[in-house]
């Protein structure tokens, strides 16, 4: 059984949704980084994960391709074993070139987000001016 609940570092996902960059953002500008774990509902049961190898290959892809700056060296995928079922855990490191942000929006409160608590919160433009 998994014991871990969410936290300020820790979010967990159903599945790998739309959502996925801005909560590496919110990770990657927040001081202590974090880890989101796929195939656990928001109550901590696991429910694991199809075609791990599959899901792993598009979270890096879209990480690495949908977050600026570049998050690469901040972030890392692997499969885990749980109750006999396989998980995901995408690790993200606070990054050192705050404010990162989803590329398609830029530098703006709908593109940079940082952790709050449990959730993840737009960032204010001051805090990104002065992060930047």
């Amino acid at each position: 059984m998994f014991l871990m609940k969410e936290s300020n570092r820790v979010e967990f996902k159903q599945e790998l949704n739309d959502s996925l960059e801005k909560e590496v953002v919110g990770f990657l500008n927040y001081y202590e980084g974090g880890e989101i774990y796929i195939g656990i509902k928001d109550n901590g049961e696991i429910i694991g994960v199809k075609n791990t190898d599959d899901v792993q290959k598009k979270i890096v892809d879209r990480v690495k391709n949908n977050i600026f700056p570049s998050s690469m060296g901040l972030f890392d995928v692997k499969t885990e074993i749980n109750d006999g079922k396989e998980i995901i855990k995408i690790a993200i490191s606070s990054g050192t070139e705050k404010p990162y942000c989803v590329k398609k929006y830029g530098m703006s409160p709908k593109g940079c987000y940082i952790r709050v608590g449990t959730t993840i919160q737009p960032m204010p433009m001051e805090m990104m001016d002065s992060l930047y």
